[in-house]
Formats: C-alpha cells, structure tokens, sequence
C-alpha cells in the first residue's frame, strides 16, 4: 500500500499489545512521526528500531504530539496512565476495547481536562490492520470536529466510519457486531457437531453450510425493517407457529447424536415464549417479532 497522498501528521500511542504495535507499524510504514509508550519497555524496542521515538512516560509522550491514541488493556488502565497529566488541547482517539457507558464518561472526563475525545471499535484482527484487502474498519464516534481534523491519519491503519457524535456509539456497533458473529459461531459450531462421527467429512459440509447461511442473510435487512415499522406479520413465509412446531425436529435431532442443545436452545426459548405469550396475536408474525422480547 502507498500512502504518498497522506499528510504525514505527527501522532503518539500509549499501549503497544498484539494491536498496538502493528497500528504503530503501519502508521510509522506510511512515514508518519510517531512517538510511543508501553507499561513494559521492552516491547518499545523494535519499534525504535524501525523509526519510532520511545517515551519514557506517559507524560513524555502526551507532551510529544497533539494527536494521542491509547490501545490500552481497559478503560481503567485508560484513566489510570492519563492520571495527572496535563491534556489541555490535545485530541484523545480511544481505541481501546470498552462498553458504551465507559466511552461516554470517558468523554466527559476527557472533556472536563480540556481535550477533544473520539472513542473507537476496531474491526479487525492485527493481522487485518494495514491491509487494504482484509476489510478491516474502525468504527469512531464522539468529537465530529476531532474525527474531520484527524481522519486522513486514522484511516491509515484501517478504514474509519463515524457512526455519532454520541461517544457510546462505537463501542456500540463494535460489540452489535460481535454479537452477531458468536451468535453465528455458536450455530456453526452446533452444526459441525451434529456430524461427528457420522462418516461426513467436516470439508464436505463446510461449503454448504457457507452457502445456507449465506442465504440466509436476507433476515438481518427483514428484521431491522420489521422493527422499524413493527409491522411483524405482512409478508411472512415461515411463520413463528411454524417454526416453533419445527424446532423439535432440532431438539430430537441433537439428542439422537448424543450433541448437546446448549447453543441452541436460548433462541428457540425465546421463539417459543413470544409464542406463548399471545397464540392468536404472534402464530402468523416473522421471528423477528421475538427481538423485542430480549429488552429488559
């Protein structure tokens, strides 16, 4: 990948994980001033090596730049290496893992020391980042002015799309996400278990399993316009009556093969008691009537 067109903008990041040294690589790969900090030195080393300007604290380092990106453990190790410092006028970019609450008093907190702050979802691997093709993002959410001032820098790494100016919101679409995918593993996983032992090669099913659920895909567009208009009832093919009557053939099935329901039996609960709960109102409704049930 080039990256002549990039401003090369100075930037610092505190924190230097498994994703923290390869953001600093692909930012100090594109020609950027990159200054930077870890808990533990050592890990600082090659990274000097390659051209990075190592600080020896945390201080050091928010004094270094304008720009500062934290890739930290959690949002308490956040608050506890910025403790004390000076951050009037600097641009705070979290990228650290954390729940919308915390990236919504992290901004305030920011706020109140006199710095703009962008809390930020990674999606991707460290492997993904710096790799156009991978389709890694990062979802950034909180200061307009700070993500518009900085994003040629930010989307080095990754791509960037900002979902807010609510701080909480891409932590939110982050973990939405991720959600969705071990919801999708947890069905993958059931499936492959279903055949073990039963003289099925595990690559034989692999692509027919890719390709259902491919198919499948049609019920995350269905269910946000049910829920949009609440409407769960015209244009239903499968309905919830049915698939209800159907998911015994799934218990059944799992209990012939010795498989544990486990990583099923939540979501067929969930269809059964959105059922139960009016059998006239809900029998002809999409199963995605049942959603609604999950908000406490």
């Amino acid at each position: 990948m080039t990256y002549d067109n990039v401003p090369k903008r100075p930037l610092v990041l505190l924190g230097l994980g498994d994703m923290g040294t390869t953001l600093a690589r692909t930012w100090l790969a594109a020609g950027h001033p990159l200054t930077v900090w870890n808990r533990t030195p050592a890990k600082a080393a090659a990274l000097a090596a390659e051209g990075a300007c190592v600080a020896a604290s945390p201080a050091e380092a928010v004094a270094a730049g304008d720009l500062v990106v934290l890739c930290l453990l959690d949002d308490a190790s956040v608050g506890q290496t910025l403790e004390g410092i000076d951050l009037t006028g600097k641009d705070l970019v979290n990228l650290t893992t954390g729940t919308p609450g915390e990236g919504r008093e992290r901004a305030a907190w920011a706020e109140a020391r006199g710095a703009r702050f962008t809390d930020g979802g990674i999606m991707g691997t460290p492997a993904m980042i710096g790799v156009p093709a991978s389709g890694a993002y990062v979802f950034y959410s909180g200061s307009r002015a700070l993500f518009d001032a900085h994003r040629s820098t930010l989307e080095v790494p990754a791509g960037a799309r900002f979902v807010g100016e609510d701080p909480g919101h891409a932590a939110l679409h982050d973990v939405a996400l991720l959600s969705g995918m071990y919801g999708l593993f947890a069905g993958v996983s059931h499936a492959f278990a279903l055949i073990e032992g039963e003289g099925i090669a595990p690559k034989d099913l692999a692509p027919l399993l890719s390709e259902w659920l491919g198919a499948m895909g049609f019920f995350v567009g269905n269910a946000a316009d049910r829920l949009t208009s609440r409407d769960f009832t015209t244009g239903v093919v499968s309905n919830l009556a049915m698939q209800v009557a159907g998911s015994g053939t799934l218990l059944r099935t799992a209990a012939e093969q010795g498989v544990s329901a486990e990583l099923l039996t939540p979501y067929l609960d969930l269809m059964r008691r959105r059922l139960d709960a009016a059998p006239e109102a809900h029998s002809g409704e999409d199963t995605a009537g049942a959603i609604t049930l999950l908000r406490r």
